[in-house]
């Protein structure tokens, strides 16, 4: 009996290889490149549409104790990404080309998955299926799923940051250190004086905004990927406390300590382009060049890519899903991927790694153990299938959807190892149970 995964983003890629190496046979469906939504540029699998961070790495972080889970759990997502990685500081950050060709190749080699470049718009209800066709699902199956799970949908949009060339970084102004030198001079940074920045700050609050592909008014916005110049327009200050923060960083070229600073993160291997960290936005186009050119070393920055703003689309999870990521009322559809409502590449991949693994055993006919809140991993799963949840949002991985230790640990450091090693043991315990 074979699995349909549809969509080969991050969790339809991480779902087929998951079940493929349980020994199910997987047709891989995804419509580029005949189609290509609108943010989508790329035929490869895997394409990172806005940053090519995965954030932060290390057991210290909640999202770096997903990524240390996944690893364990031979995550196809994770092998690429530390095969790819480049200089982030103590973040994992990927060559976003070389990242996307490593999924495609490693999912192309696998015997056990079939590609069919095909757009789906018809689910079947006794076909084993996982819809991973992602935030930016065509309009078609949108509506195919809408009538296939009977509630509306929920949205918002989210934005991708601008890249430029770092040939075209003056690098007289702006100078390369991470903040508290952490993981060494991996970040570009261009210091502002309390001058520059009120300028700047004037330019962003009245710059001409793009409309977004669907004619709404003011659109619903993910307060984690939220547009530079939205975030502006909540207060002066509201950047210095975000993304231009000026602490942790000492500028080589003048004693003064910088009013705030935008840090700019190497984006592929050949360390040519850079993107200007947090500054996801939806400008106009030149807008965006006359408003970013004001940045101190970024005056004659070439932009090779321009920000943009797409809408996500995502199901109200917690009505229609389970923590094996199926469908209550359907043992045989799962769900996996920013549509169900987490949030992040890293938490994408994550959810695909369960939905492959538990719809490959429901086709073996095994039981399925689901992993507890005490893993970040299992933390996921019941976040989005907690029907006690009201208003539903999306959500990345945090350390306040993981279970408490139960105990008062006033050392943070401490505390995050405690959590780690609780997980470690529940994961390793069920791979030697052979509960995977």
């Amino acid at each position: 009996m074979k699995l349909k995964v549809i969509g080969a983003g991050l969790a339809g890629c991480e779902a087929a290889w998951q079940a493929a190496n349980l020994g199910i046979d997987v047709e891989l469906y995804e419509m580029k490149p005949k189609k290509y939504s609108p943010a989508h540029k790329n035929s490869n699998f895997a394409e990172l549409v806005c940053s090519n961070s995965l954030r932060a790495d290390g057991i210290y972080n909640a999202v770096g104790l997903l990524k240390e889970e996944m690893r364990k759990l031979n995550s196809l997502i994770m092998v690429c990404a530390d095969e790819t990685k480049v200089p982030a500081g103590g973040a994992l950050a990927v060559d976003r080309e070389g990242f996307s060709a490593a999924v495609t190749k490693k999912i192309k080699e696998n015997p056990k998955i079939t590609i069919i470049e095909k757009e789906v718009d018809k689910l079947n209800p006794d076909e084993y299926t996982i819809v991973a066709a992602g935030p930016l699902v065509s309009e078609v199956l949108a509506e195919e799923i809408h009538r296939f799970i009977g509630q509306e949908y929920l949205h918002f949009y989210d934005a991708a940051a601008p890249i430029v060339s770092y040939e075209s970084i003056d690098m007289s102004k702006a100078f390369k250190a991470a903040r508290y030198d952490k993981g060494g001079a991996d970040y570009i940074n261009c210091p502002m004086t309390k001058e520059e920045y009120i300028k700047f700050y004037n330019a962003l609050i009245s710059a001409e905004t793009a409309e977004v592909h669907e004619n709404v008014e003011n659109p619903k916005v993910f307060e984690g990927c939220m547009p530079i110049e939205v975030m502006a327009k909540r207060g002066e200050d509201t950047m210095r406390f975000g993304p231009l923060k000026p602490v942790g960083l000492k500028n080589p070229h003048c004693e003064d300590k910088p009013y705030a600073v935008v840090q700019l993160r190497q984006d592929n291997a050949a360390h040519s382009m850079f993107n200007i960290v947090g500054f996801q936005t939806h400008l106009k186009f030149g807008e965006q060049k006359r408003v970013f050119s004001m940045i101190p070393g970024l005056e004659n920055a070439e932009f090779v890519r321009y920000g943009v703003m797409h809408r996500n689309t995502y199901i109200n999870s917690p009505c229609a899903l389970d923590k094996f990521y199926s469908m209550r009322e359907n043992e045989k559809m799962f769900f996996a991927g920013q549509i169900t409502g987490v949030e992040g590449y890293v938490e994408s991949a994550a959810s695909g790694l369960l939905a492959g693994i538990y719809a490959a055993k429901r086709i073996m006919g095994k039981d399925l153990k689901p992993f507890s809140a005490d893993t970040a991993i299992g933390a996921l799963s019941n976040y989005v299938s907690n029907s006690s949840i009201t208003n539903f949002q999306p959500m990345n991985i945090n350390y306040g959807i993981i279970s408490d230790l139960g105990v008062r640990v006033k050392d943070k450091k401490k505390k995050a190892e405690m959590v780690a090693e609780r997980s470690f043991n529940e994961i390793d315990s069920m791979i030697n149970n052979e509960d995977l």
